[in-house]
């Protein structure tokens, strides 16, 4: 999976350190209201979330990578940094074979995911139940948010409904009752083999696989992936069983054939959007997109 070898091109000290500040600034406007949040020890049922799940913290999103073959003049403090090598007397570059040589495994699975993800055809027949799925025929919601029609009117959605999730991260929070009414029973193993890009959270998952390749991947494109999840995150709860007016969200009622024409409209988009930063990634650590080994 390693790419064709990149021609190195040297950046001035102005030019890279003033693309780190935009960077640094971008991340602190993306963060501002969750650390404002934080600081009063408030929370927030949609915006916090992917701080929680994903388990980053903003600090991450600061801090900023050139991407592979890029070398950064005058950057002293950067040659100690982790998967970065010295060049001439001052310059840093991104070590990508180091990376790949002591990150083998996960490089290969990332990489071999979002190729698999990307190769595939989207569905867009899920309308979201996922979210339903997860409080069907339970006492007490996963969320501290009142039900829009009530734990009753929820559970006749569910069951009327034939039940498409495809990414066993959100399968796995299903409730026992609403497992078995799934097309498949999805496990761990089977993600590489059923991750396809009309999924939302394949979508949002994109972020995760940035952080995980770290300084291979160019800073705005972390960036770019955390506003996606952030979208995605939105269009996930407006679509949920969960009545979000309160917090300033008008619901997508996906119980509608209205409001199932409108979520797919918007879950299209999102894919579309998905796809674009899939081929990104691969782009910038040098893999092609398309994967002749993948059946699709």
């Amino acid at each position: 999976m390693l790419g064709p070898a990149r021609e190195v091109v040297a950046v001035p000290a102005s030019e890279w350190r003033g693309l780190a500040e935009t960077h640094d600034e971008r991340a602190l406007a993306l963060t501002s209201a969750h650390r404002r949040r934080a600081s009063r020890g408030e929370k927030h049922p949609v915006e916090d979330f992917l701080f929680t799940y994903y388990s980053y913290k903003p600090a991450v999103l600061r801090r900023w990578h050139p991407g592979i073959g890029v070398v950064l003049e005058d950057a002293d403090e950067r040659r100690a940094w982790r998967w970065y090598a010295p060049v001439g007397d001052t310059g840093a570059v991104v070590d990508d074979p180091r990376f790949r040589d002591e990150r083998g495994q996960l490089y290969r699975g990332v990489v071999g995911l979002l190729r698999a993800t990307r190769a595939r055809t989207a569905q867009f027949g899920c309308f979201g139940l996922h979210e339903w799925a997860m409080v069907y025929r339970v006492d007490h919601p996963r969320h501290d948010v009142p039900l829009r029609l009530g734990p009753a009117g929820t559970d006749e959605v569910v069951a009327a409904s034939e039940l498409r999730c495809t990414h066993f991260d959100a399968f796995r929070f299903f409730t026992a009752e609403a497992v078995p009414r799934n097309r498949e029973v999805l496990d761990r193993a089977g993600v590489s083999a059923r991750e396809q890009p009309g999924c939302l959270h394949a979508g949002m998952d994109v972020y995760k696989w940035i952080v995980k390749l770290g300084p291979l991947v160019p800073g705005h494109l972390l960036l770019d992936a955390f506003e996606l999840a952030r979208d995605i995150r939105e269009l996930d709860m407006r679509a949920s069983p969960y009545d979000l007016t309160g917090w300033g969200y008008a619901p997508v009622p996906i119980e509608t054939a209205e409001g199932k024409a409108r979520y797919v409209r918007e879950q299209r988009a999102l894919s579309e959007r998905s796809q674009l930063l899939r081929d990104a990634v691969l782009d910038a650590v040098g893999v092609p997109a398309a994967a002749d080994d993948v059946v699709a």
